[in-house]
C-alpha cells in the first residue's frame, strides 16, 4: 500500500550504470516508488537534485568529481526537503560517521537484499533514520569513542570540587573538606567554569544535577 499521496520520487547516484539499472528495476517494481533521474557522479547528483527536487537521493559514497559525502552536504543545504540515503560497500565506521554528519538520513551496504533497499528508501522518505544492521555495531562503537560528556574534561579533583560547589559549600568549607588551601579551591573553581563554559553558581548547580553529581 502506498505510504504517501504520490510515489516516492527517487534520484539514483552511482558511477556504475549496471548498479543504477539494477536499483531502478528493484525500486520501480514497487507501486509507491518512481526513479525520476540518475547521476553518474556527485556533481551531477547535486545538479539533478536541484532540478528535479526528489524525495530521496540514493547516494553512493565513493564517486568521481564530487564524492558522496560532499554531494550529500551540498544537497541537504540546497534542497532541504530532499533526504539522502547513503549507499556503500564500506562498513568502516568512518564512512558512516562522515556521511551522516554531512546530512544523510540512512546508510545501506551494497550487498543488502532487495527488501532492505526498499525498506530503507521508505524509512528515509518518511523522515526516519536507517542503518544496515551490519554497520550498526561499528557506528555505536564509533559514537562511544568520539562523543564525550563535557564532565570528562574535568580531573577527579575538579569533579569533587564541582559536587561540593553544587551542594552549596563555600570555598573555605571546600578547602577544609578536601584539605586544600582556599586559593587552590578558587583555582579549581575557575578551571571548572572555563572547561564547562559555565558562568554562574546556578549554571554549576544545573550541570551537576544533569550529570548526577548531586540531588
Amino acid at each position: 500500500m502506498p505510504l504517501t499521496t504520490h510515489p516516492i520520487r527517487i534520484l539514483l547516484a552511482d558511477d556504475h550504470a549496471v548498479v543504477r539499472r539494477g536499483f531502478r528495476m528493484i525500486l520501480e517494481s514497487q507501486p509507491d516508488m518512481e526513479v525520476v533521474a540518475e547521476a553518474m557522479n556527485g556533481r551531477q547528483a547535486v545538479e539533478l537534485a536541484q532540478a528535479v527536487q526528489p524525495d530521496v537521493v540514493v547516494m553512493d559514497v565513493s564517486m568521481p568529481e564530487i564524492n558522496g559525502i560532499e554531494g550529500t552536504r551540498q544537497i541537504t543545504e540546497l534542497c532541504p526537503r530532499t533526504r539522502v540515503l547513503a549507499l556503500s560497500m564500506h562498513r568502516d565506521s568512518v564512512y558512516v560517521r562522515e556521511i551522516l554528519r554531512a546530512g544523510a538520513r540512512g546508510y545501506l551496504v551494497k550487498d543488502a537484499d532487495d527488501d532492505a533497499l526498499i525498506g530503507a528508501v521508505r524509512a528515509v522518505a518518511k523522515g526516519e533514520g536507517y542503518l544496515s544492521p551490519s554497520v550498526a555495531d561499528a557506528v555505536l562503537e564509533d559514537y562511544r569513542k568520539h562523543v564525550s560528556n563535557p564532565i570528562d574534561l574535568l580531573t577527579s579533583r575538579e569533579r569533587e570540587v564541582l559536587q561540593l560547589i553544587a551542594e552549596g559549600k563555600t570555598n573555605k568549607e571546600i578547602a577544609t573538606i578536601l584539605t586544600l588551601s582556599v586559593y587552590t579551591v578558587e583555582s579549581h573553581r575557575g578551571r571548572i567554569m572555563e572547561k564547562l563554559n559555565l558562568h554562574s553558581g546556578g549554571d554549576v548547580v544545573r550541570f551537576a544535577l544533569r550529570n548526577g553529581l548531586t540531588t
